[in-house]
């Protein structure tokens, strides 16, 4: 049985893993989750209790959850290579040092860009939230930006599981117009450009759009609905 990657919409993080199963070549199916709608949806909720996507429904009818955890076993499973480096060597070492701050110091910067009456009352300290969010996620930029100054892919020179995972948070600032990330942060825009030209991404698109998934998706054998999804998991 080919696992299942429960992927959220809209704007999910979700979005990277999507990416890194197109890229990985290997079989995968999709089940859609609107995060603002179903969020209390029975089977969503024995798939992954803390409401949160990604979740992968693994072959055994277990479910992985965190996107660095997805993403480091699609990448343990994909070709040698493909999409991560060697256990143990330093461009290893650097991979996982770039996805653990993607998917911690900079996505957490991002709630409350999103949803700052989620963290305070009033208009006035909504708005104190909102700014020092933004200043942090301008930390992140700006250190991406650095680190682009030699390299064309975050890290060793070849696209990886955190390119994949940067496509879907990135582009965040610029989708809540935050950011004007070609003026402020371009090497960072850049590398969105590449990103958003490659086919992976477009399917990627298509599956938050709800659109009709066609090619880029690698692998990918059809999406499932939630009630399908129950039948899989582990009691």
């Amino acid at each position: 049985m080919e696992p299942i990657l429960i992927y959220g919409v809209p704007h999910g993080c979700s979005f990277g893993s999507i990416v890194a199963f197109a890229w990985s070549g290997l079989p995968y199916r999709l089940a859609r989750v609107d995060m603002l709608s179903e969020l209390e949806d029975a089977v969503f909720t024995r798939a992954n209790p803390l409401r949160l996507t990604p979740a992968l429904l693994l072959p055994n009818g277990e479910v992985l959850t965190e996107s660095f955890a997805i993403l480091q076993h699609v990448a343990s499973k994909a070709p040698e290579g493909k999409l991560a480096f060697a256990p143990g060597s330093p461009q290893q070492d650097r991979l996982n040092e770039m996805l653990a701050f993607l998917v911690t110091g900079f996505h957490g910067a991002w709630g409350p860009l999103f949803s700052p009456f989620k963290y305070v009352d009033g208009d006035e300290a909504q708005k104190s939230v909102h700014a020092k969010a933004r200043a942090r996620a301008a930390r992140g930029y700006a250190h991406i930006e650095a680190l682009l100054a030699d390299r064309d892919w975050l890290v060793g020179g070849k696209p990886t599981i955190a390119d994949a995972y940067f496509a879907g948070v990135a582009r965040w600032g610029a989708d809540l117009q935050v950011f004007d990330l070609a003026a402020e942060y371009p090497r960072v825009h850049a590398l969105l450009q590449r990103l958003e030209a490659d086919p992976a991404v477009g399917f990627a698109h298509d599956a938050e759009e709800g659109r009709p998934l066609g090619e880029g998706g690698g692998g990918f054998l059809g999406q499932v609905s939630l009630s399908e999804l129950g039948g899989r998991l582990a009691a």
